[in-house]
């Protein structure tokens, strides 16, 4: 498992949740989302890609609308994946999002790394994916570029969204890693990846967790969120006293 993941800065973990216990987190993210005022965050670069309109629903901070996902994040089934991914027993959050590609026309995100956004000093930051409904090809699924991580921080270009030049990394040569309902996908922060249009007759609802190594200390003062230090597991060895 973790060799994989070294290797290739990706694992997909087959059936993390259970497929009823999945459904009823896909539930509670729509129950979520349709109490919050509508927000589309797609880039306008994913539109380009898309070649048309599209839409993507969101939510930063899951946890803190619902306890639900704040039991998710400290459930040891994740945690113990986390920590033996990116070699150190304490977890530490640094922020959560809920992710929904409506049916026939869910936004694609163009090849990035999220190092981008948040860069840090010893690269542990890993992100897990949560799907919560099945994600083949046709929902847009998430696609990766493996052993990219090895390659360390790109330049990435800023054209309606924070990505890499598509003209020389398009989504479509990335390897999609399509998924089952319960599955997990972690990824490292530094591994390309985008993903697709949802083009089916279905939604595709996912829960995004960025975990880290409690000593991976940021490098600039960017991308707060209101749940960013919380350990998920063990303990901060950097804690102020």
């Amino acid at each position: 498992m973790t060799r994989f993941y070294r290797d290739h800065g990706y694992l997909l973990v087959r059936g993390l949740l259970g497929k009823d216990e999945a459904r009823g987190y896909r539930e509670e993210c729509h129950a979520v989302l349709s109490r919050l005022r509508p927000y589309d965050p797609t880039w306008g670069s994913a539109r380009r890609l898309a070649g048309g309109a599209t839409e993507l629903r969101h939510c930063h901070d899951a946890q803190f609308h619902s306890a639900a996902f704040a039991r998710l994040i400290l459930d040891p089934r994740f945690t113990d994946v986390a920590a033996a991914l990116i070699g150190s027993p304490n977890v530490q959050l640094h922020h959560t999002k809920i992710f929904v590609k409506p049916a026939g026309k869910g936004s694609p995100f163009p090849l990035h790394q999220d190092a981008a956004h948040f860069p840090h000093t010893r690269h542990t930051v890993a992100a897990a994916v949560f799907h919560f409904d099945d994600a083949p090809e046709e929902k847009g699924c998430v696609r990766v570029v493996p052993g990219s991580h090895k390659h360390g921080p790109l330049p990435h270009v800023e054209e309606g969204g924070w990505h890499l030049p598509p003209e020389r990394w398009p989504l479509e040569d990335a390897v999609p890693v399509e998924a089952e309902v319960g599955d997990v996908l972690f990824l490292s922060y530094l591994t390309v990846h985008g993903s697709g249009v949802n083009r089916s007759g279905e939604a595709r609802t996912t829960l995004l967790v960025q975990f880290r190594d409690p000593e991976d200390r940021p490098a600039d003062d960017v991308h707060h969120s209101r749940g960013q230090g919380m350990m998920l597991r063990g303990f901060d060895p950097l804690a102020e006293r």
